[in-house]
């Protein structure tokens, strides 16, 4: 009985399986860019900010498997995710570096308005300022 050919079969398998897992994954036109952590499943970190996996989420890792939240509690990781209709976090991708340097658009946007409750943070005159040292405006 020759063993070696069972062996070569089984390399050329894992050869081809690492050369599939170099490439690059497609994702869905919606999907976005986060960081992803997980506090306690179904809470999670969403850029920083508290958010919740949907009941059926599924967390895919950089070979396309299947990775359960309890196992990545408190790991801070770049993913690519998308919503469900509910607004919760519905399918998360775990990125490779790779993929992580493609470019893609996330859910923070910059403002160009400020809330009310972030107003006071502005800079305010309080009347005794000289006049000299107030700000000169064109004429």
């Amino acid at each position: 009985m020759n063993r070696c050919h069972t062996t070569i079969a089984l390399l050329t398998t894992l050869l081809a399986a690492t050369a599939a897992q170099a490439q690059v994954r497609e994702f869905p036109a919606a999907a976005l860019r986060g960081t992803f952590q997980v506090t306690q499943p179904p809470e999670i970190l969403l850029d920083g900010k508290a958010d919740r996996l949907s009941p059926g989420a599924r967390i895919l890792g950089v070979r396309n498997e299947l990775v359960m939240s309890a196992g990545i509690v408190g790991e801070r990781l770049v993913v690519n995710y998308t919503r469900e209709p509910n607004g919760m976090v519905h399918q998360v991708w775990l990125l490779n570096q790779q993929e992580a340097a493609l470019k893609r658009n996330s859910a923070t946007r910059e403002r160009n308005f400020l809330f009310a409750s972030e107003e006071d943070t502005r800079p305010r005159d309080d009347g005794k300022t000289p006049f000299h040292l107030l700000p000169k405006y064109g004429q």
